[in-house]
């Protein structure tokens, strides 16, 4: 049985079951809080709404606003990332002071920053931008600067014995040398960085798929947020096993780890 028909009849099982759930009362009240299950809808409506939304555009359009935003604070979450690390791995006064308080900041979710981000920039674009950011750079900061601490000095050595320097012996020995470790810092970053644009959305963002979910839980429409959390998990999984699921692999093959 091949993987992907694994993963297919694992999804079949599961709405099969979240069918069962929602239309029978399958679990007494003293197990299961009373309230709950009468308010699941089956797969039918949830799929139903969702889509009904993606052919309306309102799913597709928030889904749009959602990745846009992501992908901005993403990028400069890379660049932030890659600059801070390659300062850490280069300079020991820097690894004591930043590389330190970097090592602090990572351990502070990033929507814990949202009072303050409200503050500095107001309720809106900007503050989710400076979430999605936060969320992603430390993270990538600490990969990227672990990577470039690993280069074997050999290679370095040969480079610059060859006649290389600054930002040729960078672009062309230490950032590929540190690959492994990058690649493994954006699917780590990707992933932080796309659960806090969801939490800044659901407190203070409009027209994205945070906004969505706010809206389907305010109006009590769980057919609605249930259709938008599939949406996240999807989009979620086709990024960390489509892209950077993929980009490991290839390296890994390049550097002779993997078949």
């Amino acid at each position: 049985m091949t993987t992907a028909l694994r993963r297919v009849l694992f999804v079949i099982v599961i709405i099969a079951a979240w069918e069962i759930i929602s239309k029978t009362d399958l679990f007494p009240a003293f197990m299961w809080p009373p309230l709950f299950i009468p308010n699941v809808p089956g797969g039918p409506t949830v799929f139903g709404t969702l889509i009904n939304g993606l052919i309306t555009g309102q799913i597709l359009n928030a889904t749009g606003v959602t990745l846009g935003r992501m992908l901005l604070g993403f990028v400069i979450a890379i660049v932030l990332g890659l600059t801070f690390g390659y300062l850490i791995s280069r300079y020991k006064w820097i690894d004591d002071t930043l590389g330190f308080f970097v090592t602090a900041l990572q351990s502070i979710p990033s929507i814990v920053w949202f009072p303050l981000a409200i503050v500095w920039f107001g309720l809106g674009f900007v503050s989710i931008l400076f979430i999605v950011t936060i969320g992603a750079t430390w993270t990538m900061t600490v990969n990227s600067s672990t990577g470039f601490k690993n280069v074997p000095s050999l290679y370095i050595n040969a480079a610059k014995t060859l006649g290389s320097s600054g930002g040729h012996l960078v672009r062309n020995v230490i950032l590929p040398a540190s690959l492994p470790h990058i690649i493994s810092g954006l699917r780590v970053a990707w992933a932080f960085a796309w659960r806090a644009v969801m939490a800044a959305e659901l407190l203070g963002g409009s027209g994205g798929l945070g906004y969505l979910l706010n809206v389907g839980r305010s109006i009590q429409s769980m057919d609605l947020v249930l259709a938008i959390m599939i949406v996240i998990g999807v989009i979620g999984t086709i990024m960390d096993n489509q892209v950077f699921l993929r980009m490991e692999r290839s390296v890994a093959r390049k550097w002779g780890t993997r078949t």
